[in-house]
């Protein structure tokens, strides 16, 4: 199950151009097959919550929460997709301290035809997590 929290301009067929999507099961503690409290994935996804409020791109750039993203070993987990861009996934984020890094890539992201995040600009926070950069699909 997946929700989006911020309204974007979509394209012509109706596809949101830019999407952040957050991990809201990531650094859960699990007993008896049931989840315990708020996850870190959780906590993240509403710290980004409040600070995209104030966020230039808030209307652009929706967050997306998604129920897992497969990368359980290495949360918390974030991606950024956009048509016609690369999509990247980072993992190991911290759960406090790197929502502000989290929307500093993010329009960095925004603000590239391509999206190329070159490893140099990219906040602190951002660099030795990535786990996957995905090719755009084809026209």
């Amino acid at each position: 199950m997946t929700t989006t929290v911020n309204i974007s301009p979509t394209s012509p067929l109706g596809v949101t151009e830019h999407t952040l999507f957050v991990c809201k099961t990531c650094a859960s503690v699990w007993q008896n097959g049931k989840r315990l409290g708020e996850s870190g994935g959780e906590k993240l996804l509403h710290e980004l919550q409040q600070l995209a409020q104030d966020w230039e791109l808030r209307d652009q750039f929706p967050i997306q929460e998604v129920e897992c993203m497969s990368a359980c070993n290495r949360s918390c987990v974030v991606a950024f997709a956009a048509k016609g861009k690369l999509t990247y996934l980072f993992g190991d984020l911290s759960v406090d301290g790197s929502a502000s890094a989290v929307l500093q890539c993010a329009s960095q992201y925004y603000a590239k035809a391509d999206g190329l995040l070159p490893w140099s600009e990219r906040p602190e926070a951002m660099k030795k997590g990535i786990l996957a950069k995905i090719p755009p699909l084809s026209k």
